[in-house]
């Protein structure tokens, strides 16, 4: 096993991570590293006509039982506004992220698309790409982005903001571990066909998979890896 690592998942909003990367994250903990989570977003705080305080409450369960299946290490939840992130200065959202990253010794960041079609996604993506700077000897060496089912394959088909995955990680091994995670997700889980069913969370990992000759991946961006 590698050095053990601290790894830093940072998402929008409750199962985006779990969409995203969940079968990374599981394989990380099984190599021994610590995976924390950030969720950025509430959305009663953003949203309260839209988004109960119970509703909001529920998800935050249901995240937690995700990440306990999957063996995250801490779970934070942010409380910026959602689905008006872009009403917040971004500097205060980045400020939180560094915080975490300076506090944690953070190594390796997962983070969110640019050219998803929420607009949380890219101002979480400009934050958390903001809070990871190489300066004052900031620990992140590693940063990739994820898709994320039903926001990264849903954007404009600009070439800008394309998804085009450069690295692939297996999951063999880790997908029925992420597929048990979402379940936990009652009020996201939809039918297939349907991007946030189970069956494409399968079916997606089978395409990232073949791609390179592997039965089931998880694939990503990658944005910055130094090497010493």
């Amino acid at each position: 096993m590698d050095k053990k690592k601290n790894i830093f998942v940072v998402a929008p909003h409750c199962d985006d991570e779990i969409l995203g990367c969940g079968g990374t994250m599981a394989k990380l903990v099984k190599q021994g590293h610590n995976v924390y989570v950030a969720i950025v977003t509430n959305g009663h705080i953003g949203a309260p006509e839209l988004f109960t305080k119970e509703g909001t409450e529920k998800v935050r369960a249901e995240a937690l039982a995700a990440h306990s299946i999957l063996g995250v290490k801490e779970t934070f939840f942010l409380d910026f506004p959602a689905p008006k992130l872009d009403t917040v200065p971004a500097y205060q959202l980045s400020i939180r992220l560094a915080s975490i990253i300076a506090d944690k010794q953070i190594e390796v960041m997962y983070i969110p698309h640019r050219g998803d079609i929420h607009k949380d996604h890219r101002i979480t993506y400009e934050a958390a790409l903001v809070a990871g700077r190489p300066i004052n000897n900031s620990p992140v060496k590693k940063i990739l982005a994820y898709e994320t089912l039903s926001e990264t394959e849903w954007a404009p088909p600009f070439g800008d903001d394309a998804f085009i995955p450069t690295i692939f990680e297996s999951i063999e091994g880790f997908i029925e571990l992420k597929k048990e995670a979402f379940t936990c997700f009652s009020t996201q889980i939809k039918e297939f066909p349907h991007p946030r069913s189970l069956r494409t969370i399968e079916m997606l990992s089978n395409l990232r998979g073949s791609t390179v000759g592997m039965h089931n991946a998880e694939a990503f961006m990658l944005i910055r890896d130094i090497v010493a």
